[in-house]
């Protein structure tokens, strides 16, 4: 009965990507806390507090019956003033923003453009979804708009959705935003764009890579929680017809037990704490500098991936690694290409300077 996953889990070990839970132990070249907010005592003062002043743990429902917590609502207002959106909507996390966006917005007879790097979850609301999708080359505008061309010239009336990262999680560059918000004026299309990897890092107060397209009517971005803001969750920042609708239509949010409330407490904090401490932001930027001086390599942002090329090879480097005290994890299929598993090195500021030099030595 069991036998298909014992020879699926021996397939995967025989290609060297076989996955195993592992503790955290050492220096933090891995996490997406990139402001090391995840144990900030202004996070822990805030939820602390909201316990103090009754707010509960869990919410007990769905936010279209009981769940729907003061907290969540004044996050969302909070969110929407901060990211210059007119509405703001709050779900568990990044992965279930995604799905829930990209099955539930595009129609049937629209045509939704990703580029080829975006997301697991992108990926998997778009099969939930309605509408036909193609890839583009990564980074390609021209590939986009080709799609998009195909499309019109094959009898396509709807409205295209252009799909991107705003900051590729796995290579640290970025997307050409103003090349592609130009695309979608001239198509009349949507553009979605996910902040995972650039809100809390880029952008003056952290608000992103496309901080200067919010409040346009044809682009929704999704800011998660869970990475720089140092909590979970994830806002999609939407026109208020697209939140409206969301609550109507989409079955990740409305079958789905809300956030807890006092999570939503720690990510209001959380915006705050950009606002007030830009020196976060600052530190991490001097040592993203430093980081890429010592390893050689330079993405212009807090990731930098080194390419090995084998898988095996990948997860005996991460062990050496792991061994000497730097917490370095291998990446592996299907989450970056065949050939091109790589070390993630992520730039935080859990680690200092001479963090930084030492694993750039080892590696060396």
């Amino acid at each position: 009965m069991l036998q298909f996953y014992r020879d699926d889990l021996a397939r995967l070990a025989g290609a060297d990507r076989l996955r195993r839970l592992v503790p955290r132990a050492g220096a933090d070249f891995t996490s997406n806390d990139y402001l090391g907010l995840g144990d900030s005592a202004r996070l822990r003062a805030a939820v602390a507090a909201a316990l103090d002043r009754g707010v509960g743990i869990g919410s007990g429902g769905s936010r279209l019956l009981r769940g729907n917590d003061p907290e969540h609502e004044a996050l969302e207002a909070e969110a929407a003033a901060y990211f210059g959106s007119e509405a703001a909507l709050f779900l568990a996390n990044g992965y279930a923003a995604n799905v829930a966006a990209l099955a539930t917005l595009p129609q049937p007879g629209d045509l939704v453009i990703h580029d080829t790097l975006i997301h697991a979850s992108a990926h998997d609301g778009m099969r939930l979804g309605r509408a036909p999708r193609v890839a583009a080359a990564h980074n390609d505008v021209a590939a986009f708009e080709a799609a998009i061309r195909d499309w019109r010239r094959g009898g396509g009336t709807g409205t295209p959705w252009i799909v991107v990262e705003s900051l590729y999680g796995m290579d640290g560059d970025r997307a050409p935003l103003a090349d592609l918000v130009a695309l979608a004026d001239r198509h009349q299309a949507m553009l979605m764009i996910d902040e995972a990897h650039a809100t809390g890092v880029f952008g003056d107060g952290g608000r992103g890579l496309a901080a200067a397209l919010h409040g346009r009517e044809n682009v929704v971005t999704l800011h998660t929680c869970g990475k720089a803001l140092g909590a979970e969750g994830g806002l999609l920042c939407v026109p208020r017809l697209l939140r409206d609708h969301l609550v109507n239509r989409a079955r990740g949010f409305i079958f789905s037990t809300a956030p807890s409330p006092l999570i939503a407490v720690a990510v209001r904090e959380a915006l705050r704490i950009l606002a007030d401490e830009p020196e976060r932001q600052a530190r991490l930027w001097a040592r993203i500098g430093v980081a890429e001086a010592a390893l050689g390599r330079a993405t212009g942002s807090q990731i930098l991936p080194v390419l090995v090329g084998a898988d095996g090879a990948a997860v005996a480097l991460a062990a050496r690694c792991q061994a000497a005290g730097y917490d370095v994890r291998a990446i592996r299929p299907p989450t970056v290409p065949a050939g091109t598993a790589r070390l993630r090195i992520s730039i935080t500021c859990h680690v200092d300077d001479a963090a930084i030099h030492g694993l750039a030595e080892l590696l060396r």
